[in-house]
């Protein structure tokens, strides 16, 4: 405590005490103006929101494990159904061919130079499929795909492999005939001629798309 020696340094002493006084009220007036806005705030989002429920909480299934991709079997159901109705058997392709020294087919406006360019080797092999030891729906299926990807993938040459029929009942080339029908079906083909005998000879075609 600190002792007044003099009237002086009461009134000191007594000026201290008051300043210290109005600093301490004026901060709590400070703090309650502060608490009485907070308050009034809180009010007033209470009275423009209403009475508010609680949602009442749902159950939930907790998964386990990563779920099994979706496989798009209908869809390949659909691809194989398309290229079944495309591709038929009993197609008529003997008016279509051109059986000079070599079996050879040309598009309807596709010239002669074509199929001769076909035969030089004029476009370069890009790509082949061989059908050898398949069953004629297999073939079908297979031949099929393999002419929509080649032509996806922008190739123009391709070589079939049909095989010569040796293993065949009666050794007949029953799937040759076939994969000359089914070609001449498919409209990325524009021309095919019988490849050489270095390239398979009767038991191949090369064959031209679009």
């Amino acid at each position: 405590m600190v002792k007044a020696r003099s009237l002086k340094d009461l009134a000191s002493i007594k000026k201290t005490l008051t300043d210290q006084a109005q600093y301490e009220a004026a901060q709590a007036a400070e703090k309650r103006a502060l608490e009485l806005r907070e308050k009034a705030e809180r009010n007033l989002f209470q009275r423009a929101v209403g009475q508010v429920q609680p949602l009442t909480p749902q159950p939930r299934v907790i998964l386990t494990g990563e779920p099994t991709p979706p496989h798009a079997f209908q869809q390949k159901k659909d691809d194989v159904l398309v290229l079944k109705e495309s591709l038929s058997d009993d197609f008529d392709v003997t008016t279509l061919l051109d059986t000079d020294d070599q079996l050879s087919y040309r598009r309807q406006g596709i010239g002669t130079d074509v199929t001769q360019k076909l035969r030089k080797g004029h476009w370069s092999l890009q790509g082949q499929i061989d059908l050898h030891g398949l069953r004629s729906d297999e073939a079908r299926e297979a031949l099929g795909q393999f002419i929509k990807e080649s032509h996806k993938r922008g190739w123009r040459c391709i070589r079939v492999i049909h095989g010569k029929g040796l293993g065949s009942p009666g050794k007949a080339p029953v799937l040759k005939s076939k994969v000359q029908r089914w070609l001449v079906q498919k409209n990325e083909v524009l021309a095919f001629v019988q490849a050489k005998a270095s390239e398979g000879g009767a038991g191949a075609l090369v064959v031209l798309l679009s």
